[in-house]
This record gives structure tokens, sequence and C-alpha cells, in this order.
């Protein structure tokens, strides 16, 4: 390796260490402003030599006489597990279609699809609530599920769709020759070949249903209230809440941090799947 070469890796490895710690350092903060005090956490500038305690943590699970956040995190959990399974097995089947079975057009589909989550959020929102209000479905859970399902359903299809596209065609022509219907073709010969590609998707499908905020603030109350929609309720007009924000943040991100940690390998080989032929 060249001088020059040796400094530029070396500089693109600093350069990605300090990326990497200025997308950290707001967790860091947010960590150490759960354990202060209310009047320690207002403080400008804050102050780093500030006693620690687990005031924040106590209120938020309720220790103070508020509400308990377990109905709202069993909520998240049964919604964003639910609806990321029902995305599973519904995209499966779609982008095999669209890769290994391509129809007239695959493009013109999968075109179709993305152009459904350009349509913002806030447009759907009231024929939404019309439609469950009028079918007594406020406040259910199951609502959620049917929703998250439909808005992650396009991202998975398209995601799995690239990922599908790299199994060899050969090694599914022998499990149909041999005599392998399609169920058994996609669970025991894409599946696991596809793996890292199906894992990928579920993680961030879980990601995305468990970080919605706007659809279940509007059609939950008590019943099928989500952690988001908890956390919320920690926010007032009056006093100060920023160091018990910073807890029940902290504490709702973690299911998020704990399946993206787990499934780390399985992103990183979904992510770059195709990437290098």
């Amino acid at each position: 390796m060249t001088f020059t070469g040796f400094f530029r890796s070396k500089g693109l490895g600093l350069a990605a260490w300090l990326i990497g710690i200025v997308f950290f350092l707001p967790i860091a903060w947010m960590t150490l402003t759960s354990f202060h005090t209310e009047e320690d956490a207002a403080t400008n500038p804050p102050s780093f030599a500030a006693s620690l305690t687990l005031d924040g943590y106590r209120d938020f699970f309720g220790a103070g006489g508020g509400a308990s956040p377990w109905p709202a995190l069993i909520n998240s959990t049964v919604a964003s597990l639910a609806s990321t399974l029902f995305v599973l097995l519904l995209a499966l089947p779609a982008a095999y279609a669209l890769s290994i079975r391509p129809v007239k057009k695959w493009t013109d589909v999968l075109f179709f699809f993305l152009s459904t989550k350009m349509l913002p959020v806030v447009a759907g929102l009231l024929p939404i609530y019309l439609f469950a209000k009028n079918t007594d479905f406020l406040d259910n859970i199951w609502l959620l599920v049917i929703l998250y399902t439909s808005m992650n359903l396009p991202i998975a299809v398209w995601m799995m769709q690239s990922f599908l596209a790299e199994v060899p065609v050969a090694v599914i022509e022998a499990a149909q020759i041999d005599g392998a219907r399609l169920p058994t073709v996609l669970t025991r010969v894409v599946a696991p070949i596809a793996l890292p590609g199906i894992a990928a998707t579920a993680l961030i499908c879980f990601i995305f249903s468990w970080n919605e905020l706007l659809f279940a603030r509007v059609l939950t109350g008590v019943v099928a209230q989500t952690a988001p929609v908890f956390l919320t309720g920690f926010i007032t007009s009056q006093g100060l809440f920023l160091a018990k924000v910073c807890a029940a943040s902290l504490v709702i991100s973690l299911p998020v941090l704990a399946a993206g940690f787990a499934a780390q390998d399985k992103l990183v080989q979904g992510l770059s799947l195709g990437a290098v032929k």
C-alpha cells in the first residue's frame, strides 16, 4: 500500500468513526438525561455532573400512581409482530411471481406498489376513520394490524423481489422435477436461500409498525393504545417532563434495538444481497 493510500484508508476509517459517534450522541444524551431529575434535566446548559436517579423510570412504570405502560407495550408487540407475519406471508408469493416467474411488465407492477407509498398518510386518515367508526373497529388492535400490513406490504414486495431474484432458478426447477409443489418450493427451497433478505424485510416492517404514531393516535383510545401513543402522554403544557420522556423513549426503543442487534448479521447480508455479482 502506498503512503497516500494508507492515509486515505485511515482517513476514511476516521470519518466513519466520527459519523458513527455523531449518530450515537443523541442516544447517549437521551440515556444520560433519563437518569437525571427533572430539575437537572431542564438546566441550560445541561450538567454532566448531576446526580443520577431512577425516578424517570419509576414514573414511566407507574410507581408514582400513573398509568401502567404494559398494556400499550403489549399492544405494540401484537400489532408489530402480527402485521410483520402477515406481510411476509403475502409478500413472499408475490415476490416469487415477480422474480422467479415474472409476469409481463413486472416493473410496472413494482412501480404501482411503490406509488401507494407516495400518498400522504394524512390524506387517507379521514376515510379510514369513518370506515372504522361505521364498522365498530375504533380502538381495536386488529384494525392496526390490518393497516400496518397494508402499509408495509408494498415495500416488502419491492425488497423481497430483489432478494428472490438472486435465487438460482436451477435449484427451483430441480425441486419441481422431484415433485415439489409451490408451497414446498417456497418454504423449503426459496425461503432458506433468501433467509437474509427475508430477515431484513421483516426487521424493517417491524420497525415501521412499532414506530407508527399517526394512525394509532387517531384510531385508538385506551384499549388498543400503542407504546408511541402512550409516550406522548408524558408531554404536557405544564411542569417538567424531559427526564421522564427520555426514560420512556429509551424503554420503548429497546425492543427495536434488541431486534436490530439480534438480526444484524442477517440485516447486513440481506441489504447487500445482489450488490456484488
